[in-house]
């Protein structure tokens, strides 16, 4: 059998999260260039900031993974699913740590299918084939990479205290 499939597959995986793509910046870049207060700053009331979509997607890889090989759920680093509320101040320790999250749910996700052979693609899970959710898996990422993307540009700068300093009272 053809690993061509596999590779394919695994091609659209790292060009979302971390590779060189014609499309623009990828998730990883995207969170590469974030600055702190960008990172916090949310849209409106009940709305995603930028750290809490990096989180999220770190568990739909894990989400994906867990299907595709038909484990049960169960082994995420984080209580909880889907959102993982990242409120108040920036905090770089966290920060790091949640983004060793997402690279390390990815590893897991590539790994495991480079391990799969082009018959196993075709396999039926969630009633649709493999292949189709591993693909949905990097659209996934970019799908937020382009919302991080516009957070981004949105985020008002942050205020510094030497600005306010000449401010009449």
């Amino acid at each position: 059998m053809s690993a061509e499939p596999v590779e394919a597959l695994l091609a659209l995986l790292d060009e979302a999260y971390d590779r060189r793509s014609w499309h623009g910046t990828n998730l990883r870049g995207a969170l590469r260039t974030i600055e702190p207060h960008q990172l916090t700053w949310r849209p409106g009331p009940n709305r995603h900031n930028a750290w809490e979509l990096a989180v999220h997607a770190a568990y739909w890889k894990y989400v994906v993974r867990k299907r595709a090989s038909g484990a049960a759920r169960g082994g995420f680093p984080l209580a909880g699913s889907n959102f993982y509320p990242r409120e108040g101040l920036f905090n770089a320790e966290r920060w790091r740590a949640d983004l060793e999250l997402l690279a390390d749910q990815h590893r897991q996700l590539r790994e495991m299918v480079a391990a799969l052979d082009a018959a196993a693609l075709t396999r039926v899970v969630g009633g649709k084939p493999l292949a189709w959710m591993i693909r949905g898996a990097a659209a996934h990422d970019l799908y937020h990479a382009g919302q991080i993307q516009l957070l981004k540009t949105l985020a008002p700068p942050p205020r510094r205290a030497a600005a306010r300093k000449g401010a009449v009272r």
